[in-house]
């Protein structure tokens, strides 16, 4: 299994707006490629020296093959539709492997 994780780092003004979006529309559309099995949303408890809150989403991804498809098919448009906060947020995404779970 991989996990597909995006970090996100969002200025308050829209943090509120930003994350019933992710909760309500964006994550679910994600998961509605039938790419990726779950996500699970967290939270950095950690103050950020450049501002913002920062979030991470991790999405489980049972293959190689289905994150390909995702990033073939599907991750252009659903990366667009977060233009509404354009200039309000950084992010960085990262493929992880899972070796082992406990």
């Amino acid at each position: 299994m991989l996990i597909y994780n995006v970090t996100i780092n969002i200025e308050e003004s829209v943090e509120k707006e930003w994350l019933i979006w992710m909760q309500e529309v964006h994550i679910p559309e994600v998961i509605a490629t039938g790419k990726f099995e779950k996500a699970l949303m967290t939270k950095v408890r950690a103050e950020e020296e450049m501002g913002g809150v920062t979030y991470s989403v991790q999405y489980g991804c049972p293959s190689q093959q289905h994150l390909d498809a995702y990033y073939a098919e599907d991750q252009a448009r659903l990366q667009a539709a977060s233009n509404k906060f354009a200039g309000k947020f950084v992010a960085f995404r990262t493929e992880l492997e899972v070796i082992s779970q406990h």
